[in-house]
């Protein structure tokens, strides 16, 4: 059965009057899936990140810095503030991407999302930012490594925005394959198609940027024609998906056109792959666009289903060029 993790700490995360980043995406979400029954996913509740898990990415005193921060409801930024339930609202957030991890891993369920805020994936090892306070999919990585027994684990992210903090924590090691599709220049600036990671992860960070404007053809091609075939050579054990809903046509933030129906595309062609996928809430600010694209997600993980054939166009052969420098990517024209 599917699991689906949540817990109502999200909904103590105050960010403030006009911030994009707010309750009312928890609340939106759920709202379209208990109109669906949930769509058969078996509901748990989010523990709290254990400390070592926590601390397998953060140093304590970074860990010390939110705690504080929150009881104090201060600001890391004019982006990132707290309120004093986002200690709690953080914890849980970070705790139900690993329990997805350990549900996938161990329980044997085979998909599931993890529906929690704050968002995790512009958080450095010492540095909040974003909206994110802890680097939850990176936390649920080095989990799945350290404690559940994978050997390598693929993260992708296909949040409008890089994942700047993720690409930072995985830059030097190849335990995992970190993948990130995102509008390109935007916030924060990085990932270029350039960066490849360094040191003994050199090869092993793929930045796939694309320009304002960029919908399912794009998006879908170079998840087809780059990320597919570097991920069935990598062989990953689990497959984590930084999945923001902020590149949907309709978000305020983002500046990108998939359609609610390209997220469902996009999670097929990941479950082609034949491994254990889990999906872990970060951006997405229009509330409809999250709520049908998040169901949208959640019935493609549980239908699977044949994904489409999309071109290769210019991006997409500039990309197979940079990353054929570390890949054998090979032919991925369909006959």
């Amino acid at each position: 059965m599917p699991v689906f993790f949540s817990h109502p700490a999200s909904l103590e995360h105050d960010t403030g009057r006009g911030h994009p980043e707010r309750m009312e995406r928890i609340e939106a979400l759920e709202a379209e899936l208990r109109q669906r029954d949930w769509l058969g996913y078996e509901r748990r509740e989010a523990p709290r990140a254990a400390p070592d898990a926590l601390l397998a990415i953060h140093p304590q005193e970074y860990v010390d810095a939110v705690r504080d921060t929150s009881a104090r409801a201060g600001a890391f930024d004019l982006d990132t503030p707290t309120s004093h339930g986002s200690w709690e609202a953080a914890l849980r957030a970070a705790g139900g991407a690993c329990a997805l991890a350990e549900a996938l891993l161990g329980g044997g369920e085979p998909v599931g999302f993890s529906a929690l805020r704050p968002p995790g994936h512009h958080a450095e090892r010492r540095r909040a930012m974003g909206f994110c306070l802890f680097a939850s999919v990176s936390i649920a990585a080095q989990h799945a490594l350290d404690s559940l027994g994978a050997q390598r684990v693929l993260v992708v992210d296909w949040d409008v925005h890089h994942g700047n903090g993720t690409n930072a924590i995985f830059h030097e090691t190849r335990d995992v394959l970190f993948v990130s599709l995102h509008q390109y220049p935007f916030y924060p600036g990085t990932g270029p198609l350039s960066d490849a990671g360094a040191g003994a992860g050199e090869g092993y960070s793929i930045n796939l940027p694309v320009p304002a404007g960029a919908g399912e053809d794009l998006f879908c091609g170079l998840v087809e024609h780059v990320v597919l075939p570097v991920a069935r050579a990598y062989d990953p054990d689990l497959v984590l998906v930084s999945a923001g809903f902020d590149a949907h046509r309709d978000d305020p933030v983002g500046g990108c056109a998939l359609e609610t129906c390209s997220f469902a595309e996009l999670t097929r062609q990941l479950l082609t792959l034949a491994r254990p996928v889990g999906c872990v809430l970060e951006g997405g600010y229009d509330l409809n666009a999250l709520a049908l694209s998040t169901a949208a997600t959640m019935e493609a993980l549980v239908a699977g289903g044949e994904p489409g054939s999309h071109p290769r166009g210019t991006l997409v052969e500039a990309a197979r060029q940079q990353v054929g420098r570390y890949w054998d990517l090979g032919s991925t024209d369909r006959t």
